[in-house]
């Protein structure tokens, strides 16, 4: 059907047309192909751009005829010249006779090419643009990002609470474009983003804890806020009552700072027939600084917390270049 339309045009509408497609299909497959490496496709580029040679070369022709048209052959030729001259002279003696329109027709021939080649030129120009604005077949997996969906209605603990922060806040705090790097792992994308704005357990609902994790191939990073009246030093004297391993303090942006692992819980959950799951198990080993929500130390703190499936943790200065990312994100507590 196509070909059969392209014949009904006029030649000097059909060659430039087909030669500004063939061109714009050669170039841009012959650029495709020395970005990927496809040598199919640059033969494919190849066989456009011969084609589009070959109709260029048809033109040229077509042209050369028009401008330089041959006398009609005859068998005798001194005839023909005999019969040359003496139209010639008949016509220096009447005057010039009137010509045929044919530089109108040259003139509608070529605008109609021009017109043609400035129309698919336009088309190839779309053509080859077209991908830069277009989403692109591209497979590569993209960085998760922070839930942008109608905001949940605050529990009565963060209207009680001097400019408490959100989940969201904090995981627009967390999920940074250099997290993984600054995890030394430079290559990952985040696979899970996750916030909540939940109370701290037994509180009775009483104080604001909201949180935010995010989960790359090696490591997963959790930032909770908890707005309570417990002060880093009091926290650290409950330490030695617990479990935690390796406490070290210190100070990160003038506030008061603890270092502590412990291990995190490891559930199980069977979702067969009988619906039933495991034990909690003791999981991997996490690192957390705690941060005071304030220098002076009144009261909440900022939990900072890595670990991994493999059981592998990073160095402790990772988690002091989050917590002087995400800190300033946080408004310091104001105590009433």
């Amino acid at each position: 059907m196509l070909g059969f339309l392209l014949r009904l045009l006029p030649f000097w509408v059909r060659e430039p047309l087909l030669i500004a497609v063939g061109s714009v299909l050669g170039v841009r497959i012959m650029y495709l192909a020395v970005r990927d490496h496809d040598r199919v496709a640059a033969g494919l580029g190849v066989v456009f751009l011969v084609f589009t040679a070959i109709r260029v070369y048809g033109v040229i022709r077509a042209l050369r005829a028009r401008r330089n048209p041959s006398p009609t052959a005859s068998a005798d030729g001194a005839a023909v010249d005999a019969a040359t001259q003496a139209q010639a002279q008949a016509q220096a003696e009447t005057g010039p006779r009137p010509r045929p329109d044919t530089p109108e027709k040259d003139h509608n021939a070529w605008s109609q090419a021009v017109a043609a080649v400035a129309v698919f030129g336009a088309l190839g120009a779309a053509l080859w643009v077209a991908p830069r604005f277009m989403p692109s077949d591209d497979n590569t997996p993209q960085p998760a990002s922070c839930s942008g969906g109608a905001h949940e209605e605050l529990p009565k603990a963060y209207k009680h609470t001097p400019q408490p922060v959100t989940g969201e806040e904090l995981c627009k705090a967390l999920n940074r474009p250099d997290l993984a790097k600054l995890l030394g792992t430079p290559g990952e994308t985040a696979t899970t983003v996750s916030s909540t704005n939940n109370t701290a357990p037994l509180t009775d609902g009483k104080v604001a804890q909201p949180e935010a994790e995010v989960t790359f191939d090696t490591y997963t990073v959790n930032v909770s806020a908890t707005y309570n009246k417990l002060s880093i030093d009091q926290y650290v004297k409950l330490m030695k009552y617990g479990d935690e391993q390796d406490v070290k303090t210190l100070t990160v942006l003038g506030r008061p700072t603890v270092l502590s692992s412990d291990h995190t819980m490891k559930l199980e959950i069977n979702l067969g027939s009988g619906g039933s799951g495991g034990p909690v198990e003791q999981g991997p080993l996490a690192r957390t600084l705690t941060v005071a929500l304030d220098r002076n130390d009144r009261g909440g703190y900022c939990d900072i917390t890595v670990w991994s499936t493999s059981g592998a943790l990073p160095n402790d200065s990772v988690l002091l270049d989050i917590a002087e990312k995400v800190l300033p994100k946080i408004p310091e507590r104001h105590v009433r």
